[in-house]
């Protein structure tokens, strides 16, 4: 991969999978506990906009190489290959004495169970999605963080990592890896993420073809191999630039790919238009009915 490539690479993407969760969302500013230090309030931001990070406390700040090179006290060369790999290092953190210390602030799973919380049936219904769908891929996952315990709705990577939503949250529970669902059939469709696949399977309930949930665009190199084989293939990435730079390399990979983001030209994803979509047929008003009169 590519340098111009690799500092393309989401920053709160890398520390979704390296198991770092934000104490806090402001727009573009994503808000951490520091990952170089310890501290009690959190003054780590990443810029999601500029693809930049800042640490406040120590005035660190860079790109993701910047940001690999001081997480894991390796060099410029040794970051770019630990980007470039398929493998990332294990997630950990360095006190200033140099040794190695578990990081508690990894998300940790306490359990997983069927989705009933009435919060997250609620978020579901705000997101068009029915719970008769969403059972069928997710779970109801509850997790640590801080030592707080949350509930989220959970849908499971090939890593036996969780992808991990609420109302308030956005992340991962690592490891961080794709999702596949093989239903033995020679078309393949991706999507960015699961309320995008989720969405789909809303709106084609008997839909057949197999399937790939990304998960992040970061890992969009790791399933070149895995789509050669496929007869069809359909992409629904977003409809920002990321979306449509992500998209430019599937073609690379696949020329005869269709980009299946046409159908929501007008949205920024799938789901964003599922809701659209459901909003105004909500609006539609009802038929008359007709008046009939006593008859005489």
């Amino acid at each position: 991969m590519e340098i111009h490539h690799i500092k393309q690479i989401a920053i709160t993407d890398y520390l979704q999978q390296q198991g770092y969760a934000p104490a806090r969302v402001q727009g573009i500013h994503y808000w951490y506990y520091s990952l170089l230090r310890n501290e009690s309030t959190p003054s780590f931001k990443v810029n999601t906009e500029r693809n930049q990070w800042y640490d406040f406390g120590s005035g660190e700040h860079g790109d993701i190489i910047d940001l690999v090179c001081a997480l894991h006290r390796c060099t410029i060369s040794e970051a770019i290959r630990l980007l470039s790999g398929a493998k990332q290092v294990a997630h950990q953190e360095f006190s200033f004495g140099g040794k190695r210390k578990f990081s508690e602030r990894k998300l940790e799973i306490l359990s997983a169970q069927p989705l009933s919380n009435p919060n997250l049936l609620r978020y579901l219904t705000a997101r068009a999605i029915p719970l008769t769908v969403a059972n069928s891929y997710c779970s109801e996952v509850l997790f640590q963080n801080m030592k707080r315990t949350y509930y989220a709705i959970g849908f499971a990577n090939d890593a036996l990592g969780w992808e991990i939503r609420n109302m308030y949250f956005k992340g991962c529970i690592a490891p961080k890896a794709i999702t596949t669902i093989k239903r033995g059939t020679d078309r393949l469709q991706i999507f960015e993420g699961f309320m995008d696949f989720l969405s789909w399977q809303t709106l084609n309930p008997s839909s057949t073809c197999d399937t790939i949930v990304l998960n992040s665009l970061a890992l969009l190199p790791r399933i070149k191999e895995q789509i050669a084989g496929y007869r069809e293939v359909e992409s629904f990435l977003d409809n920002d630039d990321a979306g449509r730079k992500s998209f430019a390399v599937l073609k690379q990979m696949l020329p005869q790919i269709v980009d299946g983001a046409v159908r929501y030209r007008e949205h920024k994803d799938l789901n964003e238009w599922l809701v659209a979509q459901s909003q105004l047929k909500c609006k539609q008003p009802l038929l008359p009915t007709t008046k009939r009169g006593i008859r005489r």
